[in-house]
């Protein structure tokens, strides 16, 4: 069975149309890309295959498991990365991993927490408060977490924002890994070459709709660019 599969979603903010229609499908073993411009859906699709916005139309099964009837069978097999980060600014790092993993009921938590810090590059800013944190090490702890309870399906809204040349390329390492063992992401990013390194099939949203997907390659990142540049 596919990873996520959503049929017919389309989102409506009293008049305005955030989505019209748009259907996908994302297999296990596989990271797809969503571009657009700014206004174009990514983050509304992201958002209701995440559990957070119910569609006003349409239907979305993860890992066989439907919406919104299941919605708290699937969160436990999801991992979510959006513009809000989820953290606690008064607690360390540490202090907010072991939160979720209390939430998740994780075995070994303390372990796993060393872990997912250690592959962010964040094991000796355990100790640190959030609010002292960098944006970019806050977004590393982001991602810590989306990532703490060993989720099947990661959902990715900009992940990589405010990540300097190391941080972009743990995140890599983090997806592909995630790709390897069988798992599935879907990454919605403004950036054509970070997107481009990660993703092995792009869907570009237009005003809520599904323009085109195909797979990515040269001549796709720089259709892309020049379809981003042409849209305010």
């Amino acid at each position: 069975m596919p990873a996520i599969e959503a049929v017919g979603l389309t989102k409506r903010y009293g008049n305005r149309l955030a989505l019209a229609g748009v259907s996908l499908r994302v297999e296990t073993g596989e990271c797809v890309g969503i571009f657009g411009a700014n206004g174009a859906g990514k983050s509304t699709l992201l958002r209701i295959l995440a559990t957070l916005v119910r569609p006003t139309t349409g239907h979305v099964r993860c890992c066989g498991l439907a919406l919104p009837g299941q919605a708290n069978e699937i969160r436990r097999l999801i991992g979510v990365v959006g513009h809000q980060t989820y953290l606690v600014d008064d607690l360390t790092a540490w202090e907010n991993l072991d939160f979720y993993a209390r939430l998740y009921g994780l075995r070994d938590a303390a372990g796993r927490i060393q872990d997912v810090l250690d592959r962010l590059g964040l094991g000796d800013r355990a100790g640190e408060r959030v609010r002292a944190l960098s944006r970019g090490l806050q977004q590393r702890l982001s991602i810590a977490r989306a990532i703490l309870h060993r989720p099947l399906v990661l959902l990715l809204d900009e992940p990589d924002t405010g990540l300097d040349r190391e941080g972009r390329d743990r995140l890599q390492a983090l997806i592909a890994d995630q790709v390897a063992r069988g798992g599935a992401v879907l990454l919605a990013t403004h950036s054509v070459e970070f997107g481009s390194q990660v993703v092995s099939r792009a869907l570009f949203l237009d005003r809520g709709r599904l323009a085109w997907e195909r797979p990515v390659g040269e001549e796709l990142a720089g259709e892309l660019e020049r379809q981003l540049r042409r849209r305010p």
